[in-house]
């Protein structure tokens, strides 16, 4: 049987996510179908994201962030990479969609505590 170079990178994505802690996992695939209740879900009610430097701590920052600079824009991000660093889940790769100069690559370093998302902050 032969496989397709989208058949081995959705198969590496698949892995990836498989090899991810329950809450980032989960927040990966609910960006994946721009489903902001979903992506909310897996962070602490005081979470903070930092987005290139701009802070958005809790719950109604974060859903607005999410509502106007992701949903809205239709921007998903596809992690290729995976390494643990300083205490953080680090992800690396490509955010597709309806914004200027897509597809971007990004870093998203998360941190975790009781099973949720304490922080994320993502760079270029």
């Amino acid at each position: 049987m032969q496989t397709s170079a989208h058949d081995n990178q959705r198969g590496g994505a698949e892995a990836l996510l498989a090899a991810l802690p329950k809450p980032i996992a989960d927040y990966i695939e609910a960006n994946a179908r721009l489903d902001v209740d979903a992506m909310l879900k897996p962070f602490a009610a005081d979470a903070v994201l930092f987005d290139i430097g701009r802070p958005h701590a809790g719950q109604a920052a974060l859903r607005t962030l999410f509502e106007q600079e992701v949903v809205a824009v239709k921007a998903i991000f596809t992690p290729d990479s995976l390494r643990h660093e300083d205490g953080k889940v680090v992800v690396e790769g490509p955010a597709h969609g309806h914004f200027k100069g897509s597809p971007i690559r990004f870093t998203y370093a998360f941190a975790l505590e009781n099973e949720t998302i304490k922080t994320l902050e993502i760079t270029l």
